[in-house]
């Protein structure tokens, strides 16, 4: 069966709740960073910073679980194999609730051991570690999560996915002002709030998919098991190497000073949420592309890739308009200590630059995900965040944290050509006629 073209409408249709979805992801970030800037000290929004990096490299080193999920799922639907599509999430349900499991269980030993990277003051160390102590009890439900959303984004259930991100962020705000601004718990609240929003979401996630648990009979299919380990791994290895350029934006921050760090930390949730919200786009074109590739069908894939980076590079160029002229205000309003604003301030402009310019490589990640080109992803990862350390190691001395912001805009343009080599492999491999329903569903 002959897919229908994909429209721009289409697009937006399915980027919107995805955008709106990741801003609930977002301001989760956003309102632990203002609740923390309006009621604590630049000690504790440092702390909430070290702690939310040691948190994305735990749980995002195992973020391939929704982006495999995505691409899987997609390409599944591209050969209509409903079947696999299904069995895909109740292996990655399975996979996640063992290795969120795992990471709980080993809480006691990794607390003492992910701050030591970045040589914050002992004041700041012990609240992140208060953080921590708490947020690990939403390992399994987070984890178990990124199944459920990989699936929904692989099917295009994007009205879905919103409804479990507005679940888990509502809950989120709910408790973070009551744990820290009633309770008065500090870091410690606001990682417990997390965890618990965690648990809500996923079973209200199990609720939107109930349909889709009964187990499937190509669940331990070798091949397939062998698909998702293949790309798990890829797409780890790529994924730490991109966690752990942003732990070295961190870290070359806390080198400069508390007042920097805070203040960087404050400018990142800006990225974050124009990351998030661009990356409706990117994840429209996980499922567009996968489906294509699924079907070996070029000139859809062509045209998946060419109508998403196109409204992406629109929507990136406001984001930057919107940072560059309202930032300030908005920085203003919710950060208290005057160092960590004023650093704030004064680095905006790189800030705001980040939107537009990490489009590329947004796109690119979308596309290869979709795909599961695992390895391209892989050794695009690993070179660039090479070529930015390599930069920031050789900017920060003389230009300190300008040189640090310097560095951290480059490796966007490295992330991008990085992966734009592999682009003419990924077009070859659909120059086939497309595949035939491997079965009925």
């Amino acid at each position: 069966m002959t897919a229908p073209q994909l429209t721009r409408q289409k697009v937006m249709r399915l980027a919107v709740p995805v955008m709106l979805a990741q801003v609930a992801i977002a301001a989760t970030g956003v309102v632990d960073t203002a609740i923390m800037g309006l009621s604590g000290d630049k000690a504790d929004l440092a702390a909430v910073a070290v702690a939310a990096a040691a948190f994305g490299f735990i749980y995002w080193g195992f973020g391939f679980l929704r982006m495999s999920t995505t691409g899987l799922t997609a390409q599944a639907v591209g050969r209509e194999d409903f079947g696999e599509s299904r069995a895909v999430l109740q292996r990655g349900l399975v996979v996640g609730i063992v290795i969120g499991t795992v990471i709980f269980a080993l809480g006691p030993i990794l607390k003492p051991l992910v701050f030591m990277p970045f040589g914050t003051e002992p004041k700041v160390e012990a609240l992140a570690k208060d953080y921590f102590a708490a947020r690990i009890w939403g390992a399994p439900a987070l984890l178990m999560s990124y199944a459920i959303t990989g699936w929904l984004l692989g099917t295009g259930r994007t009205g879905a996915l919103l409804a479990m991100q507005i679940v888990m962020n509502g809950v989120n705000v709910i408790l973070d002002v009551w744990f820290v601004m009633g309770l008065g718990w500090g870091p410690a609240g606001i990682g417990a709030g997390t965890a618990i929003a965690e648990w809500v979401a996923l079973f209200f996630g199990l609720a939107l998919v109930a349909k889709n648990l009964k187990p499937e009979a190509s669940l331990s299919d070798r091949a397939a098991l062998l698909a998702m380990f293949n790309a798990n791994r890829d797409v780890l290895i790529r994924t730490l190497a991109l966690l752990f350029c942003f732990a070295w934006f961190v870290r070359s921050g806390a080198m400069m000073g508390t007042e920097y760090l805070a203040g960087n930390e404050v400018l990142l949730q800006f990225i974050t949420v124009a990351a998030f919200v661009l990356d409706g786009f990117a994840f429209v074109a996980e499922k567009e592309v996968g489906e294509a590739y699924g079907a070996k069908d070029r000139a859809r894939l062509l045209r998946a890739m060419r109508i998403t980076s196109e409204l992406a590079l629109g929507f990136g160029a406001i984001a930057s308009l919107i940072y560059l002229t309202g930032g300030s205000a908005i920085i203003e309003a919710v950060v208290k200590d005057i160092e960590a604003r004023e650093a704030a301030l004064a680095f905006l402009p790189f800030c705001a630059v980040v939107p537009l310019l990490g489009v590329a490589a947004w796109q690119l990640d979308g596309f290869f995900l979709g795909a599961t080109r695992g390895k391209a992803m892989r050794n695009a990862g690993v070179i660039s965040a090479i070529a930015y350390v390599s930069l920031d190691i050789a900017l920060r001395p003389a230009f300190g944290n300008s040189g640090v912001w310097t560095a951290f805009l480059f490796m966007y343009v490295f992330r991008a050509a990085a992966l734009a080599v592999y682009v003419p492999g990924l077009l070859n491999a659909t120059s086939h006629p497309p595949l035939q329903p491997a079965r009925p569903s």
